[in-house]
């Protein structure tokens, strides 16, 4: 199998794919959070917007800097969140953007796990935030927490072994909430807390299960693109038989994430 390269070039198909579904976690997310209205926010790996829309919805904030990596995707997030509260840049991890005073709160969805370094990240966060900031993050539970990846990469490697290094639960397993409450104490946050949080990914039918893996945006659908034709049918064919449908066609599974918080300042005595 030839090498894959996972590629976020399209910021409505990461939409269809992971956007529709982060968004329900986001919310979940934003409302765990104790936060002041008229708060500063940078939403750190905006991706399509979907934490900067909730922080908008629940929170009130005074303002809101959302910026990626992706030009593509950050395009998106402007077109579907037109907020005055909120800003759009391009910033790359190793640069995140800085505001005069600081920022109350830094958060990043769905993001750490695909950083080179996600501890000088999370220290360079910090350096952001205002003198009572927090910095706040989630990631998808690939061990097994996410039902419509997982099936998805069973069945791949059913018909293609050499697919295994490729799967998000051999890649990414490892990010729980031990993890995250390690990387934000490694760098130098306190009072860390960390939550699950479930939602539910209900398809109308097995094309809108499978049709997002089409877009050549993100790990699974870059690898679907790598595929000839013949593979990608078998594929489909396969997962067509492998995933549960209710009486009325609707493919019911479930998500989990992994969030975590913490402060600036010291430990409790």
């Amino acid at each position: 199998m030839a090498q894959v390269t996972d590629r976020w070039a399209v910021g409505a198909a990461y939409e269809l794919f992971m956007g529709r579904w982060s968004r329900s976690v986001a919310r979940g997310f934003v409302e765990w959070l104790e936060v002041a209205p008229r708060a500063h926010w940078l939403d750190f790996g905006c991706g399509t917007g979907a934490l900067s829309a909730a922080i908008c919805e629940l929170k009130n904030p005074g303002s809101v800097l959302a910026c990626d990596a992706s030009g593509p995707l950050v395009e998106q997030a402007r077109e579907r969140l037109p907020d005055k509260r909120v800003a759009f840049e391009l910033a790359q991890a190793e640069r995140p953007p800085e505001r005069e005073g600081g920022f109350d709160v830094a958060v990043s969805g769905l993001v750490l796990n695909f950083l080179e370094d996600p501890r000088r990240a999370l220290a360079l966060l910090r350096s952001r935030l205002s003198e009572r900031g927090f910095t706040a993050s989630y990631v998808w539970d690939y061990a097994g927490g996410v039902q419509l990846l997982s099936s998805f990469w069973r069945a791949a490697v059913a018909l293609d072994p050499s697919a295994a290094p490729l799967v998000e639960d051999v890649r990414f397993g490892q990010w729980n909430r031990t993890l995250l409450s390690s990387l934000l104490r490694d760098a130098g946050y306190c009072r860390v807390e960390t939550r699950a949080i479930e939602i539910e990914t209900v398809f109308a039918g097995f094309d809108d299960y499978w049709q997002p893996f089409l877009g050549r945006t993100g790990p699974a659908p870059s690898y679907v693109a790598s595929l000839v034709p013949a593979q990608r049918d078998a594929l489909r064919e396969r997962l067509r038989q492998d995933l549960p449908l209710d009486s009325d066609g609707r493919i019911r599974l479930t998500a989990r994430a992994w969030a975590v918080r913490g402060q600036l300042g010291a430990e409790p005595s």
